[in-house]
Parts: structure tokens; C-alpha cells; sequence
């Protein structure tokens, strides 16, 4: 049987709340018997939302993986982009992909425009602008000056042969369009589960124009920066403001749901029983469900233990419970006896539901918990047991990883595109980055939630505490984002746009600190070299040249397109 495309959205449509819409419609349609009614426009844009990042995109190799930044090594082997030694491609997804996904919002709009009753259609137009705005992002992103096309273009087309507009004209046409959303979107408790709402495109603009904000400052831009930071500050107070959203803390769970939140399930998935209702703290997300939508990749076994191998940049990056630095703490053990187990003692409690715990228990989808009380046969069911780190880098990771018993592929926990607690680590860093400077207000009403959702008794960030220690402000409000969104996919953009990479790209991968320490004799094999202050080199001869900051044009759409002009230092 051959079914129209109306059809196929129609039984698409049952599945929006898991995110199962990766359909492709077709572009040309009969415009006879489509776009008459309201549900005809909710019915094309149900394909948006196969758009978003998912797990593929941030766990996996891909753009904004963490695989491409400075903090996880990918066992399966050298990451060119990473390393610096990507070349031109022939062709890139990531090009094309973002202006078919644009031209498709683009064909929603134009045909709104002529619709009768605008108020029916606003939410889908809404999400239209929305969703010009996410792709227009990415595309920012990663190849900074980009074509801005306002109608239903394809690259082929002789339109798309012009000149490349500047990034400023994209950041402004990026967040015309996410305010245009936030009129027209209805409250996030007012639409379907799956679909993003008013406060979600809020949030994404505090991301949008966080990002360049920064980008603009740190090349010298001061008063454009100024003027972004600005309008991210507000986005993001207005999500604060409008109190819909908390980070997630139930009590029931206690230190462990800074664990048990990325891997919630609606059947059992953690020692309380508790489901995706209870997640107060996810924006907007992409929806997955074990029978109807699972998220299709070996996502436990990529991420438990040593299938990532985390850097000793990352764990050092953890504070310890006195709220100071490693290098600066008085109740770091490690630093004086090397004991394996007192490098994670009195640290951030993210780090032990983060990374693996020398000598904890750990379950995965295939090993599971049976009973969920960490009793003996609890344990006795665990994939590691025990853990020990004489392996990788000697820091393993946990987040990501399913304790319940699931086939592999279809675990059933969300992606959060968006969640609140990015939204207050944007409000602290813009308001830093715009005035110089931070109130302790402000910080109490933003990052000090985040620090202190499972650090009850860990010192707030303050500007005493920064003074009195002879800490840095900015570095400790970017240590809270690396530390808080880790495996998310953000390290490497931040990167970027803080104008870091140059120099925290090209050093080393390092490992554990295994010469004068427990590591030595618990892990006597360690193949690695060592460098001069005895930490394992994991990867040595990394590069980052001012080139690397923009990803290069793909040779066919130059061929296609002579206007474009390549990205600067990757010659024609």
C-alpha cells in the first residue's frame, strides 16, 4: 500500500512524545489537500524534532562531543579533530543536513503566512523559528559565517550562490528568531510531552547568545560581547524567574541523583522506583522509551569504566569538600600518600557518581541490580566488582551507564537538549563576563544550586572565598560548567569560544600519577611513558592552530558555490 505523506505523519504522530519522528518527509507537497488545517501544520512539524542532539552526537564522535575535546580519549582510537590533524572534506553532513533541516522550517512558514486563523497555527510556527534558530546555531558553530536564507531554498539552488553573511547578522537573525519563538510558544507545562515550549527557547537563547558573547569578547570585541552577555543574562533570568524548573534533588535519592537523573526510565531504573515525572529539571529533551523509541546505541557499554578513557585534567577539575582546588586543599590526601582510594575522599560528590570508585560496585544493562539495596546479591549481580583502576587511564567513567536489566540498544532514559542547571551556569558566567564581576547574590541564586544540589556542607563559591584563597572568579565559574556538564556535549565549544583551546588542546593526555604512588604497585604493568612529574601520557603530540576554531568548507560546496570562500588557514 502506498501512503500519502499526510498519512505517514499521521501515524507518526503517535509516537511524538518518545522522539520517534526520525521520518523524512518529502519536500513537495500537493498543496490541494495539505496545509488547510491547523493539524496539517503540528503534523509537518512533528519532523523537527528528530533533529535535536541526542546521544549519538554528544557521547558519540561527533561535533560537540566531549570525544573532541581535552577531556576523554577515545578507546577506539586517535580523534583527528582533537588532535589536529583533520583535513578538508569532500563532503560534510553537518553543512547540508542544517540548510535541508532550514529549508523544511522555511516551508512552514512561508505556507503560514497565508494561513486564515493564525492564532491556531502560532505553537508550530513557534517551533518553526525555533528550530530555524537550533540549525542556524549548529551551523555557527561549526563553520562561523553562514548563508541566511528566509524561504524554502535547496543548496543547489542559484540563491543559495551568494556570499556567506557574517556571524554577527546569523547571531542576529538566531535570536530574532528564538524571541519571535518565545511569543508564540505556549508554557513547556502546556504542550505535549516531547515538544519544546516557551521557557525551552528562553534557555536556548541564553545558550546562543552565552556562546557568542564570549566568542566576541575574547577577539577583542568588547562592546558587542557586552551586548549579547547581556541579552543571555536576561534569557537566562527569565527562566529563573519564572520558577518552573529545579534542579533534581528528591530527597529519596539523596547524593545519588546527580546519578540517577541521566539514566531515569518509566519502569525501575533506580533504588527508589522513580520515573520521568519526577525529573523537574529537563527543559526540553529528546524522548526515548525502551519499546517505542530506545535510544539505539550500545550507550552503557560505550560509557561504563574503561570504554572512554577520562583525562586527569577532568578528575583533577573536581573540588574538594572545603571548597578549594586540589592544589590548594589541606584535606587532599593523595597529594601526601598517594593512596589510591584518598584521590576521590573529600571531594565534590559529582565526582563519585561520575567516575568510577576504587573498589565500588557497578551495574550495567547486562548485569544488572536485582534487588537494589547494594546487599550481597545486589553485588554479587554487579559487572564490576570491586572496582579497581589498573587499566585505560585509571579514571572510568559512570554517567550514562544503566543499572537495570535491558536489552542492549534499548535503554530508555532522555536526552537533555536543554536543563536547568545549564540555564544558571549561563546566568553566573554571562553576568561575570559582562560586568567583570559577580554578586554573591547573584551566584547564590545560580551556580551555588548547582554546587550545592549534593554538597551540602561545601563552602559557597563567594567573592571572600575567591579572595581569601587566592582563587580565580572566571576559572571557578567555568570549572562549575565542565565539572556539571560533562559527556554532554559542551567542553569542546566552550573551548572555542572562551579562545582556550590554543592552549589547552595541544597538551598532553594524561593519566593517573603512578610513579610515587599506590598505582605503581597496584598497577605495576602500566604500559604508558611517563612524563616528568610521573602521570601516564595517554597522547602526546596534539595541535591546535587558529584554523581549528572553524571546521573548513566541504570542496563540493565550494564547487558549487565560488561565493563561499573558505574559512580562514585552509587555504582554497
Amino acid at each position: 500500500m502506498k501512503y500519502t505523506l499526510k498519512a505517514i505523519l499521521v501515524m507518526a504522530l503517535g509516537c511524538l512524545t518518545y522522539s520517534c519522528l526520525d521520518l523524512d518527509p518529502k519536500d513537495q507537497i500537493a498543496d490541494g489537500n495539505y496545509w488547510q488545517e491547523a493539524s496539517d501544520f503540528k503534523l509537518f512539524a512533528n519532523q523537527f524534532y528528530g533533529w535535536t542532539r541526542d546521544f549519538s552526537n554528544s557521547v558519540y564522535d561527533a561535533p560537540h562531543s566531549d570525544k573532541r575535546s581535552d577531556l576523554i580519549l577515545d578507546k577506539g582510537g586517535t580523534n583527528v579533530y582533537s588532535n589536529g590533524t583533520n583535513s578538508i572534506p569532500a563532503g560534510d553532513n553537518n553543512y547540508t543536513d542544517n540548510y535541508n533541516r532550514i529549508r523544511r522550517t522555511n516551508i512552514l512558514l512561508q505556507k503560514a503566512e497565508t494561513f486564515g486563523n493564525q492564532s491556531d497555527i502560532a505553537q508550530y510556527v513557534g517551533e518553526a523559528k525555533f528550530f530555524r534558530a537550533y540549525c542556524y546555531f549548529d551551523l555557527l558553530q561549526l563553520f562561523g559565517d553562514v548563508i541566511i536564507t528566509k524561504k524554502p531554498l535547496d543548496v543547489t539552488d542559484p540563491e543559495m550562490s551568494v556570499a556567506r553573511n557574517d556571524r554577527s547578522e546569523v547571531v542576529d537573525f538566531i535570536i530574532q528568531d528564538l524571541e519571535e519563538a518565545t511569543e508564540l510558544l505556549p508554557l513547556t507545562s502546556a504542550v505535549e510531552n516531547g515538544r519544546v515550549g516557551s521557557e525551552g527557547a528562553w534557555a536556548f537563547l541564553s545558550r546562543v547568545a552565552l556562546y557568542e558573547g564570549t566568542w566576541q569578547k575574547f577577539r577583542g570585541n568588547e562592546a558587542r560581547g557586552k551586548e549579547l552577555l547581556d541579552v543571555a543574562a536576561k534569557a537566562a533570568k527569565k527562566v529563573i524567574d519564572g520558577k518552573k524548573f529545579s534542579l533534581y534533588a528528591p530527597a529519596v535519592l539523596g547524593d545519588s541523583a546527580q546519578k540517577y537523573m541521566f539514566i531515569l526510565e518509566d519502569v525501575k531504573s533506580n533504588p527508589a522506583g522513580l520515573l520521568k515525572a519526577s525529573n523537574t529539571e529537563y527543559i526540553f529533551s529528546r524522548r526515548h522509551d525502551e519499546t517505542l523509541n530506545p535510544i539505539g546505541k550500545n550507550i552503557t557499554k560505550e560509557c561504563l569504566a574503561n570504554a572512554q578513557l577520562i583525562a586527569q585534567k577532568f578528575a583533577a577539575m573536581y573540588l574538594c569538600q572545603d571548597g578549594l582546588p586540589i592544589e590548594k586543599s589541606s584535606v587532599y590526601l593523595f597529594k601526601t600518600d598517594g593512596i589510591i582510594a584518598h584521590e576521590y575522599q573529600n571531594r565534590d560528590n559529582r565526582m563519585i557518581y561520575t567516575l568510577c570508585v576504587p573498589g565500588g560496585y557497578y551495574w550495567s544493562n547486562e548485569n544488572s541490580r536485582v534487588n537494589w539495596t547494594s546487599d550481597a546479591a545486589d553485588k554479587a549481580s554487579a559487572s564490576i566488582k570491586g572496582y579497581s583502576p589498573a587499566g585505560g587511564s585509571g579514571y572510568a567513567n559512570q554517567k550514562w551507564a544503566a543499572e537495570r536489566s535491558v536489552q542492549t540498544n534499548s535503554e530508555g532514559y532522555d536526552y537533555p537538549i536543554i536543563r536547568y542547571a545549564e540555564v544558571l551556569l549561563n546566568y553566573a558566567e554571562a553576568v561575570y563576563e559582562r560586568d567583570g564581576a559577580i554578586s554573591d547574590d547573584d551566584l547564590n541564586l545560580s551556580l551555588n544550586l548547582v554546587r550545592n544540589r549534593i554538597n551540602k556542607d561545601m563552602p559557597k563559591l563567594s567573592n571572600s572565598l575567591v579572595s581569601a584563597n587566592g582563587l580565580d572568579m572566571r576559572e571557578e565559574i567555568r570549572r562549575e560548567r565542565t565539572v556539571e556538564l560533562f559527556n554532554e556535549g559542551f567542553r569542546i565549544d566552550d573551548l572555542k569560544r572562551w579562545k582556550t583551546a590554543e592552549t589547552e588542546m595541544p597538551k598532553d593526555i594524561l593519566g593517573v600519577k603512578w610513579t610515587g604512588t599506590e598505582y605503581a604497585t597496584k598497577w605495576p604493568n602500566a604500559s604508558y611513558a611517563k612524563n616528568s612529574d610521573g602521570y601516564l601520557i595517554l597522547e602526546t603530540g596534539r595541535k591546535w592552530e587558529s584554523r581549528h576554531y572553524l571546521y573548513p568548507l566541504p570542496t563540493d560546496q565550494l564547487q558549487l558555490n565560488p561565493n563561499l570562500k573558505q574559512n580562514p588557514g585552509w587555504g582554497e
